[in-house]
């Protein structure tokens, strides 16, 4: 019980110990310095600690009691020998206008190091808190002299960004890495602050001449590694494939660099160069996995690009993949692409479900087996069976209850219901969809349900919203002319609703996928100046200005959309992007 009543007692005198020192912080964050200065000396009276030292200095020279500052340093300089009190000293001269006092104590601090070198980052650390930048570089250069052991590039870099002297910035970040590899992570992460995707700016201009020169007189991989990923930045895929190219060559027991790089440049759409990093994974890699995914994506590539004159082709290049590595489990994902190329591509889904359905007679996992049955309730949807599509992804739902698929399928089982024209129900599923753990399946959930509840209370028949529906079923069995006719039915009809601008934008998206880019152009812009207030206008102005820059080539116009979302719209999901 004694020790339970001590402990207790210590533990409530920690608590209001910590409250008194959050009461002298904020006093002295709201300029109360008197009170703040009193709070900090009771603090220090009951437990000596350097912290409330300095809050008593720093407050005493708010209240601009400056000899009484300079006899607490000095008293604290009898106590402890901290060489960085000497630049304490020196900063108290300074607030008293006495600079060349002042640079008498820095010099002196600064010799310190000379002494023994171990003092230097509390010397420039000192002077950094004083804002004393310079002095700090000259601190820690001293001390990178007097012991080569010592590495403070990383500490420089930093003062060199808040000066804004990029080159040294990026100088001594490199100069860091050289020494500790280990850091390039890291320092992508700083630099991706100062470079962009113009090539030819400023800052991307000097680190890749520095990287180029690193790369020149010590030719090591994390070299290679940044100027990568500098050229990814760029979207310069050709020249990252160059040094990844070399990276391998260096070091060829993986090929993940480069899928992902091929990844990449996939959903950047830049199919040529996908096309040859696939090439170059399937000439080298000796793993089936690997290859068969470089298979997949090359025929995917091929697929987004087809004419129907084309289809039999890649129809037939399926079946020599097929042939070639057999219909088993390590090929299923090739499988459940070739059912969805059948179905929405070829437009032969019945040809395609059996198919499918043999595929779950293999030896699978009842992961994968969710992952065939959520790509054939996909075709029966295409088909328009809708109950019997809702059965598979219900199954999904019991077997794999809480993981990823089986809210994917949940999310599946309110589109389709709301491809059936049952609001209400899919509505009722895309409430419980808005907590998914999934990012996007959540965000996609939201979307659809405030599609469904702004609009189906508009009309007791809801005419405009089923409409709407089916022209979204119609985008999703690739009819996407026959949508664009009933889009438009919609906006001469139900001109004025609060559909309009959804309307408007369905088509937009319509009109990107089948290269009506000028319509597409039209539409947003129409949403742009006619729903500059409601939910789609940073949309609108997101994807128009995306079309400014990688279609029409007009990266002024884009510039400008950009800059409207980021002033008009800081709460948008594209506000980063932009």
């Amino acid at each position: 019980m004694r020790r339970f009543l001590l402990l207790f007692t210590f533990c409530s005198y920690g608590i209001i110990f910590s409250q008194s020192e959050q009461l002298a912080d904020d006093y002295f964050s709201r300029g109360e310095f008197e009170k703040a200065l009193l709070s900090y000396q009771k603090l220090n009276e009951k437990k000596k600690n350097s912290k409330y030292v300095y809050k008593i200095i720093e407050t005493l020279q708010q209240l601009e009691r400056y000899n009484d500052a300079e006899a607490i340093i000095k008293q604290r300089m009898i106590e402890v020998n901290y060489p960085s009190l000497i630049v304490e000293l020196g900063f108290n001269y300074q607030l008293k206008d006495s600079m060349n006092i002042a640079k008498t104590y820095y010099q002196e601090a600064i010799l310190k190091v000379n002494e023994n070198p171990s003092y230097t980052y509390g010397i420039a650390n000192a002077f950094e808190d004083h804002s004393l930048l310079e002095l700090a570089l000259d601190t820690y250069k001293a001390g990178m002299q007097r012991n080569p052991d010592l590495n403070f590039n990383m500490q420089m870099a930093r003062i060199y960004g808040e000066q804004g002297n990029i080159e040294l910035l990026f100088s001594n970040y490199l100069d860091y890495i050289e020494s500790k590899p280990a850091f390039q992570s890291q320092a992508k992460r700083v630099f991706s602050d100062f470079v962009s995707e113009q090539k030819d700016s400023e800052n991307n201009t000097i680190l890749r001449t520095l990287l180029l020169k690193k790369l020149q007189s010590n030719p090591e991989p994390y070299w290679a590694d940044l100027l990568s990923w500098l050229y990814i930045q760029q979207k310069e895929y050709s020249k990252a494939f160059t040094q990844e190219k070399a990276l391998y060559r260096r070091n060829p027991e993986s090929l993940s660099r480069i899928l992902d790089l091929a990844l990449t440049t996939t959903k950047e759409k830049k199919f040529d160069i996908a096309n040859s990093i696939f090439e170059f994974i399937l000439d080298n890699s000796q793993d089936i996995d690997t290859k068969l995914t470089a298979h997949q994506y090359m025929l995917e590539l091929e697929i987004q690009n087809a004419e129907s004159s084309k289809l039999k082709d890649i129809d037939e290049k399926f079946q020599q993949l097929f042939e070639a590595y057999g219909l088993y489990e390590q090929t299923l994902a090739l499988q459940i692409a070739y059912g969805n190329f059948l179905a929405f591509h070829k437009q032969e889904p019945k040809l395609a479900s059996e198919f499918l359905k043999n595929s779950l007679k293999l030896k699978i996992s009842t992961f994968q087996e969710a992952t065939v049955k959520l790509k054939l309730g996909d075709i029966l949807v295409f088909q328009e069976r809708f109950n019997e599509a809702l059965i598979y992804y219900t199954q999904i739902q019991t077997n794999l209850k809480n993981s990823t698929i089986s809210q994917e399928a949940r999310f599946k089982v309110a589109k389709t219901s709301y491809y059936k024209g049952d609001f209400d129900w899919a509505e009722s599923q895309l409430k419980i969809l808005k907590a998914s753990t999934s990012q996007l399946i959540a965000n996609d959930a939201l979307e659809l349900k405030l599609l469904i509840s702004d609009n189906k209370d508009e009309d007791s028949l809801q005419t405009a919203l089923k409409l709407y529906a089916k022209a979204d079923l119609l985008s999703f069995q690739n009819k996407n002319e026959v949508a664009i006719v009933l889009l438009d039915k919609i906006l001469l009809e139900h001109k004025g609703e609060t559909i309009e601008d959804q309307a408007l934008f369905m088509q937009a998206k319509l009109y990107e996928k089948t290269k009506q880019i000028d319509k597409a152009v039209a539409s947003y812009s129409y949403i742009i100046d006619n729903y500059r207030d409601e939910i789609l206008a940073d949309d609108a102005l997101y994807y128009l200005a995306e079309l400014y820059e990688n279609e029409l080539d007009q990266p002024e116009k884009a510039k400008a959309l950009y800059e409207t979302i980021i002033f008009k719209h800081q709460d948008s999901i594209y506000f980063i992007e932009a």
